[in-house]
């Protein structure tokens, strides 16, 4: 499972409740496999190179390759941020096909819960990325209390995840 943040900002609240949502997600299909981060403020001076870096290459191929790909960001004006953008948009065309993609926002206002369904989920089908199931617009408020705000839509995404993680 690979956690691929976007928020500009290193070590930020995005990044810990994409990790902690990841590692909850292994655990409950019955897997030890680490979860492999991608956190996209180490590379944001790279990513608008006109010829990539290899480790932009490197970490493009790493999010393609992924079998369940949690894919997180902050909610900046009404929708994910460019950075991800930007990411996402140096994928191949049907780069994410074969994979189970997770879309989650972190955002300060409840008005933007759509944002999710709305902005990021059409992304992620247009690069092939399976995305059966609601995404999760996460309120900042909540994040204190992750876990137990977290288990009815892990509990929801729970089959899915046990049966990518399996096809290996």
């Amino acid at each position: 499972m690979v956690a691929l943040v976007g928020n500009p900002r290193p070590g930020s609240r995005t990044l810990g409740a994409a990790v902690e949502i990841a590692e909850t997600l292994v655990k409950e299909a019955g897997h030890d496999d680490p979860v492999t981060l991608v956190d996209l403020s180490a590379l944001a001076p790279r990513l608008l190179a006109p010829v990539p870096p290899p480790e932009v290459t490197a970490v493009r191929e790493r999010v393609a390759a992924a079998k369940v790909l949690v894919v997180a960001g902050p909610t900046y004006k009404g929708t994910y941020t460019g950075l991800l953008k930007v990411f996402l948009d140096g994928l191949p065309s049907r780069a994410l096909a074969g994979t189970l993609a997770l879309p989650v926002l972190v955002m300060g206002d409840p008005r933007h819960a759509l944002a999710v369904e709305v902005h990021l989920r059409p992304l992620l089908v247009e690069l092939g990325a399976a995305v059966p199931t609601p995404g999760l617009a996460l309120l900042e408020a909540d994040l204190p209390r992750l876990r137990e705000v977290l288990e009815p839509w892990q509990a929801a995404v729970a089959p899915q995840v046990r049966a990518a993680l399996a096809e290996r």
